[in-house]
């Protein structure tokens, strides 16, 4: 029998769930996201999905595709296991970044491409296009320095076994 969620947890869930969905995420993957982030063990079934969060199997079924095709969990086959399992892989948060990284540049194409087609004409029908290639070329540079640095302050040990030099000398700290 599977234990309950208690309800300090539960409530915590239903908040990430509620800040996701400000951001397009439907309510209930958002309490399956929120569940995966803190559950034991990290694989989850569909059948323990639908037990920590309150939801129906065929809703589990719905929002985990969903949550898998935006790339926010994994679906794997535990050894011996008959069903599919879902947890949230801690190696895929730069995955994650580096494909909104992806989409800013496809983002800066288009307005690129867009401020091409409005050139010769007056300056007010450009600016609302120019700030937002502005803010897109901005967040382009910056977001990929801020990612080496997350990952050269990374706690993993593959990450700080491939950032230590040889010879046991410490990698030089970037100043924050």
């Amino acid at each position: 029998m599977r234990k309950p969620v208690e309800a300090g947890l539960r409530e915590w869930v239903e908040q990430v769930s509620m800040l996701l969905e400000q951001d397009g995420v439907p309510r209930m993957a958002g309490r399956i996201f929120g569940w995966l982030l803190v559950c034991d063990p990290p694989e989850q079934s569909l059948e323990d999905l639908a037990s920590a969060v309150q939801g129906s199997k065929a809703s589990m079924s719905t929002m985990t595709r969903l949550l898998a095709q935006s790339g926010l969990v994994d679906r794997v086959r535990l050894p011996g296991a008959r069903r599919d399992a879902f947890r949230i892989q801690p190696s895929q948060w730069q995955t994650l970044w580096r494909s909104r990284i992806a989409l800013i540049q496809q983002a800066t194409a288009l307005t690129e491409r867009g401020l091409e087609l409005l050139s010769g004409r007056p300056p007010a029908q450009r600016t609302r296009l120019e700030e937002l290639d502005r803010q897109y070329r901005f967040f382009l540079r910056a977001l990929p320095e801020i990612l080496e640095r997350l990952e050269l302050e990374e706690p993993s040990g593959e990450r700080r076994a491939r950032a230590r030099p040889a010879r046991g000398r410490e990698p030089a700290r970037h100043a924050t």
